[in-house]
């Protein structure tokens, strides 16, 4: 997720290469994205944090008690926090970084190819204008939403999660295609864009998802007769509480 946002940072000219210093510790990894994206490298979090206008922190939430204590007093006490980190609340991230404005930021796996959306939620010494820089930031891999903390676990269990259940769907998708006799690869291809499709057609439409259904489900035909077998197993049912499942058990790792 890091290296999404900073190949999109940098090809959308957010900010110049030069301008942006990586902290990663593996050497090797160092010296990718040093001719890859042409940033500055470091292998010390603090040389990262000294001076920096964003702190974009885009690491494992085990390792978050080491980072901080090693960036303590060592950042611009204006600088803007962003964090990705799953289960980490704002409490936890202003005081490893008080005073200063913090954002937290859900984002989802489709930021990887710039298809994703993000939810931030704004920290107590949050104003207009670092709302408004997040959001240039987070927009570079997709959409933004701006919610209240209280909402990040819902997020987190519809878009955070959503792309497995979406996964799930095409791979199903493809295997009954092949069960009524298409090659593999057609029935993925067809999968794939049948959910690609029907969801830019959604977006680009406006149009209910309900009307949708009601427009392709002729009597008697052929859609209505698969909508039953999913009604009959419970596939509305079974979304939603996938996305209650993973909602709450957010919540209990956010504690």
């Amino acid at each position: 997720m890091g290296e999404a946002l900073l190949s999109r940072l940098v090809a959308q000219g957010v900010f110049a290469a030069g301008d942006v210093v990586v902290s990663e510790p593996a050497e090797a990894r160092r010296r990718f994205l040093a001719e890859r994206y042409q940033v500055q490298v470091t292998g010390e979090n603090r040389e990262a944090a000294i001076a920096s206008e964003v702190l974009l922190l885009a690491i494992k939430p085990q390792v978050f008690g080491q980072v901080a204590k090693e960036l303590s007093g060592q950042t611009n006490a204006s600088s803007l926090v962003i964090s990705i980190l799953a289960g980490t609340p704002l409490s936890q991230l202003e005081a490893a970084f008080p005073g200063q404005p913090v954002i937290r930021a859900m984002p989802n796996t489709p930021a990887a190819v710039g298809a994703g959306i993000t939810a931030i939620a704004a920290g107590q010494f949050v104003q207009a204008h670092h709302v408004e820089q997040a959001t240039r930031i987070l927009q570079t891999v997709g959409e933004v939403v701006v919610v209240p903390e209280s909402m990040l676990d819902a997020v987190t269990g519809l878009s955070g999660s959503g792309p497995g259940y979406i996964a799930l769907v095409v791979e199903a998708l493809a295997d009954g295609g092949v069960a009524a006799g298409l090659p593999r690869a057609i029935a993925m291809k067809l999968a794939l864009q049948t959910v690609r499709g029907t969801a830019q057609l959604l977006q680009e439409s406006e149009m209910h998802p309900g009307e949708l259904k009601d427009r392709v489900t002729s009597p008697g035909g052929t859609t209505i007769s698969g909508i039953s077998k999913l009604e009959e197993a419970g596939f509305r049912s079974a979304l939603i509480e996938a996305v209650k499942a993973a909602y709450q058990r957010s919540k209990e790792l956010g504690k």
